[in-house]
């Protein structure tokens, strides 16, 4: 090897390093040969399957609130999510057979906000004389209270339930193993699956706490993101104006 090229071979060195070094404090780089890709992580990544979705589960039920998103396949029917969850109560909207209606749970009182189309659609009378009609219309874009004791308030209410929706969908089926190193909106994550990813598939963060952010649940029954781990925000009972009486029991269809 010539003066020169021996030149270039040690230039070149501290450059490769230096990108090396880039990729292990999270800047994107990947791929340098012998850099420990949990590196400068949380750690999660170099236990077992089983100890990463431990991990997960406790660092999701110790906080208070979070962000999940997605679609959620129950009972036959396919739910779109977008809620805000916290421990005593959640703000967000659902979508059902392509009707979107807004969930708002306070403590335990539970209040529920569709447009006129919506309650049409769910009440499925008939009316000539379109007392329905007029009755929907009321409704349009009020936030309808529903009561403790009626059918819809089970049915919507698991929707605003933090920690039974987490412990419904935060377990992976079958045998655990990881399926290496990924990335979620721009945070590393180590992915875990069950039997081969037939039992779901969950990416865990790598970086700060080991909260859950994306999750394909076992059998095709839905996608789900999460995210504002731990972000607080309000949650407020809607004023008497915005508000209107049923006036019997609600559609459960």
């Amino acid at each position: 090897m010539t003066a020169i090229a021996q030149g270039r071979t040690r230039r070149r060195a501290p450059l490769v390093s230096a990108m090396c070094a880039l990729a292990v404090t999270g800047l994107g780089l990947t791929g340098c040969a012998g850099e420990d890709p949990d590196a400068g992580t949380n750690g999660v990544g170099k236990l077992a399957a089983d100890k990463i979705q431990a991990k997960a589960q406790a660092a999701a039920g110790a906080v208070d609130t979070v962000r999940l998103s997605g679609t959620v396949v129950a009972g036959g029917k396919s739910y779109k999510l977008d809620m805000s969850l916290k421990s005593d109560g959640a703000t967000g909207s659902v979508t059902a057979d392509g009707a979107a209606f807004h969930l708002l749970r306070v403590d335990e009182e539970l209040y529920l906000k569709a447009d006129a189309a919506f309650w049409k659609h769910e009440d499925g009378k008939s009316d000539d004389a379109g007392s329905d009609t007029a009755a929907a219309g009321k409704l349009d874009d009020k936030y309808v209270k529903v009561p403790t004791g009626d059918p819809s308030y089970k049915k919507f209410s698991g929707f605003t339930d933090k920690d039974l929706l987490l412990d419904s969908v935060l377990t992976l089926h079958g045998s655990l193993d990881k399926d290496g190193h990924h990335e979620q909106a721009g945070v590393r994550t180590i992915r875990i699956t069950g039997d081969g990813g037939s039992g779901g598939t969950l990416d865990v963060s790598l970086e700060g706490k080991p909260y859950p952010l994306r999750l394909v649940r076992a059998g095709g029954a839905g996608t789900l993101t999460f995210s504002a781990w731990g972000k607080d925000f309000t949650l407020e009972e809607p004023a008497e104006g915005e508000t209107v009486d049923y006036g019997k029991e609600l559609p459960t269809s």
